[in-house]
């Protein structure tokens, strides 16, 4: 399915959702989203109560952590708000970012289970400020390979339509990475692996869309 975005947003939204095959991809992928958002919510909690490894990580040995998570969720927060702005105006890559994210969030499930982890050591906790406002308020410390707020400014990267955010989500990435580093909230391997798990997931998504028809061949 070719995408129009000539018309207003009602309009783009009205043609995709015209499709059959759009409107039933893209409510089982809300749903499937909300199971697997829910299922990791919960099973995060459980793998905070898991003995793990602690890994001899060089990088982190060279500096002390410093405490930036207002930077990190400012730099998350901010990203995933211009993400989802941008990508409205374009549905079938919308439906393909929020289908790469929902297997994003299977893998780092099965990989935490598979490489239970301590913390690095002098861990400096992310206290999300709106999980601590509406949440359960449980600081997790075991949330670690791999890196989650990388690999999500990676995704964004890859399924941004517009140059210059694209850039922008590239930088993030970048600073993002290296901020969960000097607070020693994860490990090297963590944030180096992120965005393959990104990537991998993106392309099965994408594959899946361009197999539907939804994506065009690049």
């Amino acid at each position: 399915m070719q995408q129009n975005n000539s018309g207003s947003l009602f309009n783009i939204w009205k043609e995709s959702l015209s499709n059959r095959m759009f409107r039933i991809s893209f409510l089982t992928t809300l749903v499937f989203l909300v199971i697997i958002l829910i299922s990791l919510s919960n099973y995060l909690v459980y793998n905070d109560t898991r003995t793990g490894a602690v890994l001899n990580d060089p990088f982190l040995k060279l500096f002390h952590a410093v405490n930036l998570t207002w930077l990190i969720f400012g730099m998350i927060y901010s990203g995933l708000f211009l993400g989802v702005f941008f990508l409205v105006k374009y549905p079938n890559y919308l439906l393909l970012t929020l289908q790469a994210y929902s297997i994003m969030a299977v893998f780092r499930m099965i990989v935490m289970y598979s490489i239970p982890l301590d913390p690095p050591a002098g861990m400096i906790s992310l206290n999300d400020p709106f999980v601590q406002l509406f949440g359960t308020g449980i600081i997790l410390k075991k949330d670690l390979f791999f890196s989650g707020h990388t690999s999500t400014m990676f995704l964004l990267f890859l399924t941004s339509m517009n140059k210059k955010m694209k850039l922008g989500f590239l930088i993030g990435t970048i600073i993002v990475g290296l901020s969960v580093l000097l607070q020693h909230t994860h490990y090297s391997v963590d944030v180096l692996a992120a965005p393959f798990f990104a990537y991998t997931s993106y392309r099965i998504a994408k594959i899946f869309n361009q197999k539907i028809g939804f994506i065009p061949l690049k």
